[in-house]
């Protein structure tokens, strides 16, 4: 008989640890893949809280999947039966639109301390087969549809009396509607929209992104609506019933093209950052801290400033996680996303990332200014929406990208809105179901 070589040995040991947790009927996932967007400073915070996940969950590797194309990409995986476990969803259309297509799994994660509309992300369940159906875990069935207040149960408080079905949690927060300046060169403006436009202040104004070249002018129209005509309107707008070419929509639109009218040149070829990066040459940027670029020592030194318009609404926005297989390892990271100690550990993290979990208070943030901002989400005195491109239908939302870039090369926008009124009429309403699209503290 031949005696086995040591290597030999050592293989066959390492196969049998390999294959004992399966022959003994436990879990075998230690892996978790999961497709992010992030690049820099983003992903740099992302990664600090995968690394204190796997010390303290040995065992379970977390292994990112970076994409600048992440919808292409995850579609293309979900069409092919490939998809990761775990997924970033930019928007609410997008946890809609996967839910709806059976393709989400539903989430066993807490999010009673998460402020409203980011705690609403239970999607109202329906009445057709997803995986958890095939599962044996079944459905259920309600009627609410999109931007319903009614579905909100609980608004302002903290006791987690929703009952809908968690399919994604919002890993980091951001509040769109903010107007920055240099403190060292431009006096406080004004937070009003009207006195922004009568004083006719040189805008910071790049409108170029790569695939969604145009989101930063979807924003500020968005953000323009929802101070001037309230939450009706826009959540009408938003889910498809409302007119672009006329009412307040239109008016929304005129609006910001007398806001912007000097700074229209080249904006659509320049990119956002790009333009930021001009001030204090040009006086103001309207958008999220995370997406200026400012150095993140000149904002803790107060240098970089904002104004919020008056009202008690904003806009606002956030990076959710939806989960894909029935990988177990993939509820412990998403668990661990939602916790209070990884969210106080991301947000101190590069990025300027927010937290819409009210426990991570404002005092938990190294710098003052984004604190203060965090504020904003832990409040009720204002109601938060998110914002209307992301709970349109895609078609649509791209097709609103596009006019923004037409416009702001001098395009007249009457027949750019009347564009949009057929695009919106050829692909019927937005989706029946959804999460709700604003909501109180």
């Amino acid at each position: 008989m031949r005696i086995p070589t040591a290597p030999l040995v050592r293989c066959t040991l390492v196969l049998g640890l390999l294959l004992g947790p399966a022959a003994c009927g436990e879990p075998t996932d230690s892996k978790v893949t999961i497709m992010v967007p992030w690049s820099g400073a983003e992903f740099q915070a992302f990664y600090a809280v995968v690394q204190a996940f796997e010390r303290s969950h040995p065992g379970i590797d977390v292994e990112p999947q970076v994409t600048r194309a992440l919808t292409q990409q995850l579609d293309a995986a979900v069409a092919a039966d490939a998809e990761p476990d775990l997924a970033v969803l930019p928007s609410v259309g997008a946890i809609a639109k996967y839910q709806q297509e059976g393709a989400l799994r539903k989430l066993d994660v807490d999010t009673a301390d998460y402020a409203q509309p980011f705690r609403g992300l239970g999607m109202h369940r329906t009445n057709h087969t997803t995986k958890d159906a095939k599962d044996g875990q079944g459905t259920k069935e309600t009627t609410e549809t999109q931007g319903s207040q009614g579905s909100q149960k609980g608004d302002g408080g903290g006791d987690g009396e929703s009952t809908d079905d968690v399919y994604a949690i919002p890993v980091k927060a951001d509040v769109k509607s903010l107007v920055w300046y240099d403190a060292t060169a431009t006096p406080k403006p004004p937070a009003d929209w009207a006195a922004l436009r009568s004083r006719h202040y040189t805008w910071c104004l790049g409108l170029e992104s790569g695939p969604t070249s145009g989101w930063p002018g979807a924003d500020w129209i968005a953000d323009l609506l929802l101070a001037e005509k309230g939450v009706q309107a826009y959540t009408a707008w938003a889910s498809g019933n409302a007119h672009w070419d006329k009412g307040p929509v239109h008016g929304a639109w005129t609006m910001w093209g007398d806001l912007v009218a000097g700074a229209r040149g080249d904006a659509a070829k320049t990119g956002f950052r790009a333009a930021v990066k001009n001030m204090p040459a040009c006086s103001l940027s309207h958008g999220t801290l995370s997406a200026m670029g400012f150095d993140a020592a000149q904002v803790k030194k107060r240098r970089y400033l904002y104004v919020s318009p008056p009202g008690n609404t904003l806009q606002v926005s956030a990076d959710f996680v939806g989960k894909f297989t029935g990988n177990a390892s993939a509820d412990e990271f998403i668990a661990y996303l939602a916790s209070t100690p990884a969210q106080r550990m991301w947000v101190n993290r590069p990025g300027f990332a927010l937290s819409a979990d009210r426990q991570v208070a404002v005092e938990d943030y190294d710098d003052a200014v984004q604190g203060e901002i965090a504020g904003m989400l832990h409040t009720s005195a204002y109601t938060l929406c998110f914002s209307a491109a992301d709970a349109m239908d895609p078609d649509v939302s791209a097709a609103f990208y596009r006019a923004v870039l037409e416009y702001a090369d001098g395009a007249a926008e009457g027949p750019l809105l009347k564009a949009l009124d057929k695009v919106q009429a050829a692909l019927g309403s937005a989706r029946s179901t959804s999460p709700p699209l604003c909501g109180t503290p």
